[in-house]
């Protein structure tokens, strides 16, 4: 831990460029974010820590898209729509995208091979003239007064720059960028824990039709090993589910806390070093099990642990509305809608993972999502979409998933568009032009519209 300060000197900073659009973060949020604002015509910079996109969808190597899907009235509908459905084409015309599964018999999941995910990103960021700049940390923002950001301070391999923009939008995970900016946040739940996060992995060498479904069989083969004493497993729920090829498959087997038991903090350096060693000691003992237990298993190997920990929940901005778990499972409307969410509460708690749905059929199984949640409080030329977007900690369990950061993520690039083109602060756009907007480009934000039909 640190244990004093030093000075900084004074310092010029280069200028790398100035736009009318700047995104941090290039997860599903940034994303569509970067390529909205771009489409419509305004100049857009997505600036991404690491060589590629996907954020944790390839960075944490999850390899599946949760929410896309809903349960409506009992069928099931693919509720994201919009640039998502752009996005999920390239990634299919890559052969790299799974027919959906469910997931506890109530909603839909989508595997997809994260390295046709990051082509797939490139493209259509390339497609709609996105400026993309990689291997850049944020790191600080000057401001231009209390309530206006001037410019975001990044670090790069040519040190420290420079980016000015118009408007801001944070898809961070983290909130990075608000915060700098001194908007409010929260963190964890009440006592300020949040959400377990994972070690991802993915197996090669499987024998399909060893394999068959093993899926079903795994939970009580970890009983039967609980119980026979030979094996411990940080959380009950596992999922161990095939990728397209079939000898492959993901493995989400962990769950990585601290000493005290409470989940690693995603913002705390030494509680992220931990994380990494314990998550890749938890994955290696996952293998060892579904390799000495599974049939079909017998001869598999690793074939990638991802660059980093699966972070699900570190900071949430306070925006005009906080999303809660009543409104997921009350399946809320809202009068300024940008799209829905249709995953359930799916909270990581010791040990266990306990899903939460509206009720099924009896529900539309889906809650709207309002624009007053992208919009932070205190700061002016800023919009935040994705898992660091203004929810309650329930509600963020659920809003989290990629489906929903899919969906704030085009909200927001649309809304700061929408903005310069009215000369206004994004807090203050008429909801009803943003709404036809996002409907011209095929989201379904629920309101009024008919439910898409198919998956």
């Amino acid at each position: 831990m640190p244990t004093g300060m030093i000075e900084e000197p004074a310092r010029q900073v280069p200028l790398y460029g100035e736009y009318e659009v700047v995104v941090l973060g290039g997860g599903p949020a940034g994303i569509l974010a970067a390529a909205s604002a771009s489409r419509a015509g305004r100049k857009t910079l997505l600036i991404e820590r690491y060589g590629f996109l996907g954020g944790m969808g390839t960075a944490a190597g999850v390899t599946n898209f949760c929410g896309l899907h809903g349960n409506v009235h009992g069928e099931h509908r693919r509720l994201v729509q919009g640039m998502a459905s752009e996005l999920l084409a390239r990634i299919d015309r890559l052969n790299g995208l799974n027919t959906p599964h469910l997931i506890l018999g109530k909603v839909f999941a989508q595997a997809y091979d994260t390295a046709a995910y990051k082509i797939a990103a490139d493209q259509l960021l390339a497609g709609h003239k996105v400026h993309i700049l990689f291997h850049a940390l944020g790191a600080g923002v000057v401001m231009g007064d209390v309530r206006r950001i001037d410019a975001l301070l990044v670090e790069t391999k040519a040190g420290r720059q420079a980016v000015r923009s118009e408007i801001f939008i944070d898809c961070s995970g983290d909130g990075d960028l608000a915060v700098w900016a001194g908007a409010p946040f929260e963190i964890g739940d009440e006592q300020g824990h949040p959400l377990y996060p994972s070690m991802m992995l993915r197996l090669n060498g499987i024998d399909p039709g060893k394999a068959g479904e093993a899926w079903r069989t795994i939970p009580q083969l970890m009983e039967k090993a609980i119980a026979a004493g030979t094996h411990t497993f940080p959380r009950k729920s596992a999922i161990v589910r095939p990728q397209k090829s079939g000898i492959e498959w993901r493995v989400n087997f962990t769950q990585v806390a601290r000493e005290d038991g409470h989940a690693i903090n995603g913002i705390e350096p030494d509680d992220l070093t931990r994380g990494e060693i314990e998550g890749r000691k938890q994955a290696l003992a996952a293998f060892e099990f579904l390799r000495s237990t599974v049939p079909g298993f017998e001869k598999s190997y690793i074939v990638d642990l991802p660059p980093q920990l699966g972070i699900r929940e570190t900071r949430r901005i306070e925006g005009g509305y906080q999303l809660s778990g009543e409104d997921v499972l009350g399946c809320a409307s809202f009068e300024d809608s940008i799209g829905v969410n249709g995953w359930p509460i799916e909270a990581h708690v010791p040990g266990d993972v306990v899903f939460t749905f509206p009720p099924i059929p009896e529900s539309r199984g889906y809650n709207e999502l309002p624009y007053r949640m992208l919009v932070p409080q205190g700061v002016d030329n800023l919009l935040v979409a994705g898992r660091c977007a203004s929810m309650t900690h329930e509600g963020q369990s659920a809003a989290r998933v990629s489906g929903a950061c899919f969906v704030m993520g085009e909200a927001a690039g649309s809304a700061a568009a929408l903005a310069l083109s009215g000369n206004r602060i994004p807090r203050d756009i008429p909801i009803e032009k943003l709404q036809e907007t996002l409907k011209r480009q095929g989201a379904f934000i629920g309101r009024d519209q008919a439910v898409p039909e198919g998956l």
